[in-house]
């Protein structure tokens, strides 16, 4: 036989469940659901196509990633770029506007065993410093690419840029690949060497003196000296970041090579003459 409850006490053992189911239901934890991102969507000025894993690492190859390396990627997605430059030995930093995407990046590290070795960070890419960088990677659209290219260009000489699928318009990369029908460009960052600048070489106990005139387009130099009263046009002109050559005919016909490396307005190296000894030069810029 059932017992029969009173009114009073069913509406208060009543309002006691439901008091305790909605405690429990505010206390216990929600089933949470790993985010996953979808191959198209939107981004802030993107949508988000991962770039295949053996292109990653034809790119990290390209730019000759090692421990002594910083990367950043600009635009890291789910970070696949930044985990495979960590495991390179290279320290790398992933930026990224989709705060699920950089929370994705940061599980996926994990996974990879790399969660204290790289770093993600929710950031614009225009409004984000990266100077420090050796290396930049990226996956942009090629409005995005000229966008940023002032940026870049005042980069450290020296620092290598690589791109997946879109390049730079007038500035022509260094190097092209291509894996599983898709391009990779990689530029280096030039110095900046246009100007006048005095060239001198030691002889004897003075020196041969030149005025050096070169222009710039980037990574393409070209020009000419000038010395005892004749002019004589560069040859074999070419800048790789901070290394430069050329080459010219002086007015005793010799054949003058020239190598070296650029720092701010000097340059200097060794000079070559056809079965002679090299001897060092140095030029400085005077405007």
């Amino acid at each position: 036989m059932n017992p029969v409850i009173p009114a009073a006490r069913f509406a208060l053992a009543l309002s006691f469940t439901l008091v305790t189911a909605s405690a429990f239901a505010q206390t216990a934890p929600a089933e949470s659901k790993e985010y996953t991102p979808q191959v198209g969507q939107s981004g802030k000025d993107v949508v988000w196509v991962p770039t295949p894993e053996a292109l990653v690492e034809r790119m990290l190859k390209m730019a000759r990633v090692g421990p002594k390396d910083y990367v950043i990627d600009l635009g890291s997605g789910d970070g696949r770029t930044v985990i495979a430059a960590g495991k390179l030995g290279a320290r790398a930093t992933g930026i990224e506007y989709n705060p699920d995407m950089v929370n994705l990046s940061i599980k996926n590290a994990e996974k990879a065993g790399m969660g204290d070795k790289v770093k993600f960070v929710k950031a614009d890419i225009f409004e984000s410093d990266f100077s420090e960088a050796t290396v930049i990677t990226m996956y942009l659209l090629p409005s995005l690419n000229i966008k940023l290219r002032p940026k870049l260009l005042e980069l450290r000489p020296g620092t290598r840029l690589v791109s997946h699928a879109f390049n730079m318009e007038d500035w022509q990369p260094d190097q092209t690949v291509t894996v599983e029908g898709r391009e990779a460009y990689l530029w280096i960052v030039p110095a900046k060497v246009a100007g006048s600048w005095k060239l001198t070489v030691p002889a004897g106990s003075g020196e041969e003196a030149w005025q050096l005139a070169l222009a710039q387009q980037f990574q393409r130099i070209s020009g000419g000296a000038k010395g005892g009263g004749k002019s004589y046009n560069l040859v074999d002109a070419k800048l790789t970041g901070s290394a430069v050559r050329f080459t010219f005919t002086d007015g005793n016909g010799t054949k003058r090579e020239f190598t070296g490396r650029v720092s701010g307005n000097r340059m200097e190296g060794t000079t070559q003459t056809q079965g002679g000894t090299p001897v060092k030069w140095t030029a400085v810029r005077e405007s």
